[in-house]
């Protein structure tokens, strides 16, 4: 990472502070869009309810984002980098097996949300024309969201750097007119404040209709925490904070001037007051300012779904290196270190909005669906914290009640957000779930991949491969022959290997390769260590790289040999004379094993299970030599049969004809 980059992020200042506007807050900060009309639904406005309800969004803002996630959660990063695979990378030090179940559930609950954000702010936003054309056919409003998504989706691609300029301008001035709104309301009716009084907010599960529900809807003025973490490697922990700030008062202004506007209002209901999609946030604006209000607040929607595509593109490259996930296509649009583009998940996550919209077709209606993902989410979160903070070493004293009362929290927004399940909810939980079963599949069938390679020690092959090296009654198949290995320790390598290039055809070649790629748990290094195993015939080369480093290994593995080449220690001129006399670079072959499972298995049921389905994922994901970035000019594959506990000795008895 270019030295000036990283200061800019991770070092507080007026640049930093904007870019963090613009990229981290868009999810938090729409929520003034639908959480009000949400907890009223379409009872009778009453000043209890409406006091409540500000008072549980105060203190949900307070406890769930403030102390937890801007104070507690953001000091657990790995080297600068948040998201719930960061923090499982932490923790995955503990050796604890099971930690990897929060992770995935957590990971899983935060991409499905990916696909149901969009859609809620966007409707919620657009549906805000109806102030002026209260006879608008749904149909239309669909339409224009869809458009806005296809949009949105279309331009992910030359990266986010291109909307970044205008994302931090627009935000600045959608939290500024939050705030001034909330203010002019405020100042008609100043009683309201005394609704940061935690009494209002128990008081409110007794007098609302729906009960203890109705935190259903009040946990939706939080769901963007989450997302904050996940992008803490754009803007860094100190330019989060401060920040967080201004945006959390400008939010409590807004909320608490929509209560003065609705208790001014008591007795009636938000559809007497503003037609059928009557919303306190459009109700608190002058009439002369709707048009921009409703410009203003479709931007900013769109820029909270700009938040959560780009921390949907890292999660899955994260997931990808931590074996959860296919390989699959990554780009680089900018120059920005941590700027991805996936073209599979861009249009998956298209698709699945449009779904949603075509679905649900109003935003009120989706508000039923979401909510129920981002909190399974928060509490996978809240598990591996725990486990970072024992890490940690933090007093007992401290860390117990802390646990205990998030977990209280969520499990009580969570029971409330169950009964969302028949209505909405199932959409979300069944995302979720398809995510959840691909990263396990892939996950097991990498570990029973690994449990069946057969390891064996160089040093018992050495002299053999010495000798083919010179043997010119065999011909040679390449000047530089090069295989990837995934045997973790120098002096070891997978059994396959040695029987490709003993046995399938002896492979002769002057110069043996073995490449292995190492994925750290941090997310940015690039080193790499060279053992001689025998002076100019075979060498292993092992490559660290960080969970967030693009795989080029053609161009690392050249620069490498440039470097060996440099520093004296290998000739890489081709062995045949003509070639040689006139300083001619040898070819170099790379050699990659596909395996397939072999007729001759004798699986379990569940493993039976997990690897055709791993197979079939992989058909559909990236070939071996483009996700290491080889060229194919240069690749051969060779197929393995993978064999699982292989049948026992049949038993065949031999006829013998008597002459």
């Amino acid at each position: 990472m270019s030295a000036s980059h990283k200061n800019l992020h991770s070092k507080l200042s007026i640049g930093g502070l904007l870019i963090t506007l613009g990229i981290i807050y868009g999810d938090i900060g729409t929520s003034p869009l639908y959480v009000m009309k949400a907890i009223l639904g379409e009872h009778t406005i009453n000043a209890d309810i409406v006091l409540g309800g500000i008072s549980c969004v105060f203190w949900t803002l307070t406890l769930q984002t403030t102390i937890k996630y801007v104070l507690i959660t953001l000091s657990a990063d790995n080297h600068g980098e948040g998201g719930i695979f960061a923090l499982y990378a932490l923790v995955k030090k503990t050796k604890i097996q099971w930690l990897i179940v929060p992770a995935i559930i957590g990971g899983s609950a935060l991409l499905a949300d990916g696909i149901i954000t969009p859609p809620i702010s966007i409707s919620s936003a657009v549906e805000g024309i109806r102030a002026f054309y209260p006879t608008m056919e749904t149909k239309t409003i669909i339409s224009i969201v869809i458009t806005i998504l296809f949009i949105l989706f279309t331009i992910q691609q030359f990266g986010t750097k291109l909307v970044g300029k205008f994302f931090a301008p627009m935000m600045l001035i959608w939290f500024a007119m939050l705030g001034t709104l909330g203010f002019i309301q405020i100042l008609h009716f100043p009683e309201v404040i005394k609704a940061i009084n935690p009494y209002y907010a128990y008081h409110l599960l007794s007098v609302h209709p729906d009960g203890f529900f109705v935190l259903g809807f009040v946990f939706l003025c939080t769901t963007g925490a989450e997302a904050l973490y996940s992008d803490m490697g754009h803007c860094g922990r100190k330019n989060i904070r401060i920040s967080w700030v201004f945006v959390k008062a400008t939010l409590v202004l807004n909320y608490f001037g929509q209560a003065a506007y609705l208790i001014h209002h008591e007795g009636s209901t938000l559809q007497q007051l503003g037609g059928e999609n009557g919303n306190p946030f459009y109700l608190i604006m002058p009439h002369w300012f709707l048009p921009f209000g409703i410009v203003v607040a479709t931007l900013a929607a769109v820029i909270a779904s700009q938040a959560l595509i780009s921390g949907s593109f890292t999660l899955i490259n994260e997931a990808m290196r931590l074996n959860f996930w296919p390989k699959v296509k990554i780009k680089y649009p900018t120059e920005v270190k941590g700027q991805l583009y996936i073209p599979s998940i861009n249009w998956l996550l298209f698709f699945g909005c449009v779904g949603i919209v075509l679905h649900f077709e109003k935003s009120g209606n989706m508000e039923h669906a979401y909510g129920l993902a981002i909190i399974l989410c928060m509490i996978m979160t809240t598990v591996l914290l725990n486990y970072y903070l024992i890490m940690k070493r933090v007093k007992l004293y401290f860390m117990v009640p802390l646990i205990t009362i998030y977990l209280l929290i969520e499990f009580s927004f969570l029971i409330a957000n169950i009964t969302k399940f028949a209505e909405g909810g199932y959409v979300t939980l069944i995302i979720a779930i398809l995510l959840i079963s691909i990263m396990t599949i892939w996950y097991l069938a990498k570990k029973i991949n690994k449990s069946y390679t057969k390891i064996i020690k160089i040093e018992d092959y050495k002299k053999v491969l010495v000798e083919l090296s010179k043997d010119l009654s065999i011909p040679k198949y390449a000047t530089h022959l090069v295989y990837m290995t995934n045997a973790n320790r120098v002096d070891e390598l997978e059994e396959k290997v040695i029987y490709s290039i003993l046995q399938k055809r002896p492979k002769r070649a002057d110069i043996y390769w073995f490449v292995h790629v190492n994925i750290l748990t941090e997310p940015y290094k690039t080193q790499y260590k060279v053992t001689e195993i025998a002076k100019d015939d075979i060498y292993r080369i092992d490559f660290n790289l960080g969970f967030r480093e693009p795989t080029k290994i053609n161009l690392m593995f050249r620069e490498v040999i440039r470097d060996m080449v440099k520093r004296g220690e290998v000739d890489i001129t081709s062995r045949y004379e003509s070639l040689n006399k006139n300083n001619i670079i040898g070819d170099f072959k790379f050699v990659l094993s596909e395996k397939f499972l072999s007729n001759d298995n004798d699986l379990r049921w569940h493993e039976n299970i997990i690897m055709n389905s791993y197979f079939f994922i992989k058909k559909l994901s990236l070939s071996e030599e483009r996700a290491f970035g080889l060229d194919s000019s240069s690749v051969k594959i060779e197929k393995f049969p993978m064999v699982l506990h292989a049948p026992e000795n049949i038993g065949l008895t031999r006829i013998i004809t008597k002459e």
